[in-house]
């Protein structure tokens, strides 16, 4: 054991003769994103490896909700993770909880709500207001996520609307699954989740966006875990995703890129 740590300190003073920083050995990142940034991180994470020493492990969860495998309840575990990305609002909760490092958010994308219905099936207008909430009326099964896109619904837009007493019975909250799975699978007539979480499922026909005056509008965010013993590593990803390099990938996918100035 001594001859090998003699060899690991011999080997790290060789590099740094050469002038190699301690920050140029790999680095294996621990992620975990909520599923409106999913889609987007999967086709990112290969490019920023391709131009980084650096790996990057990916997992999922919602941003909130007490479902097994959702953000909170996941830390609440004590698993630990180098970088969080998800909802603007959620990360602040982390933050305020000493989960997320100060000075560490970074809002790489806007989501907004977008609807669906199984391929083939019937399209409801929901292009304006009113046609929305007779659409909600009408529909004999409703489908909306337990994260940030499904409490804005279930808790303002429907009461906003008049109808939250009306969906009791049809409207229902879908944990640790996307709302398009559910929809593709015939089991609820109109699904509601963040655009980007629609339209990566194959069996769906896509309504559009909710009407502007009643869309919500949020920012995803990445932040740095008070945990991390890879900061200059995981600052390097965050200074990638919020790049003009990926934000072609990010519009792709349904959402609308932010070029961020970084806090740092």
């Amino acid at each position: 054991m001594k001859s090998f740590c003699n060899l690991q300190r011999s080997f790290l003073a060789l590099a740094l003769s050469f002038g190699l920083s301690v920050t140029a050995f790999a680095a294996e990142l621990h992620v975990i994103t909520s599923g409106a940034f999913a889609t987007a991180f999967k086709e990112l994470v290969p490019l920023y490896e391709k131009q980084s020493t650096h790996t990057v492990k990916i997992s999922y969860g919602s941003s909130m909700g007490a479902a097994p495998d959702s953000i909170p309840t996941r830390l609440s575990r004590q698993e630990t993770f180098d970088i969080l990305i998800l909802a603007g609002p959620a990360l602040e909760g982390f933050i305020q909880k000493g989960n997320v490092a100060q000075g560490t958010r970074v809002d790489l994308a806007n989501s907004t709500i977008g609807a669906v219905v199984k391929k083939g099936a019937p399209k409801p207008d929901i292009s304006t207001v009113a046609a929305l909430k007779n659409t909600l009326l009408q529909a004999k099964s409703i489908a909306y996520s337990a994260s940030a896109s499904g409490t804005y619904l279930s808790t303002e837009l429907f009461v906003k609307l008049g109808v939250a007493e009306q969906l009791k019975d049809t409207a229902k909250k879908i944990y640790s699954e996307r709302v398009g799975s559910v929809v593709a699978r015939g089991e609820a007539e109109l699904g509601f989740q963040q655009v980007s979480e629609l339209l990566s499922i194959d069996g769906l026909d896509y309504l559009g966006e909710i009407p502007l005056e009643v869309q919500q509008t949020v920012p995803f965010s990445a932040g740095i875990t008070t945990t991390t013993q890879q900061m200059k590593a995981a600052k390097e990803l965050i200074e990638f995703l919020a790049s003009a390099t990926a934000a072609p990938v990010i519009q792709k996918t349904g959402m609308n890129p932010i070029i961020s100035k970084m806090p740092w």
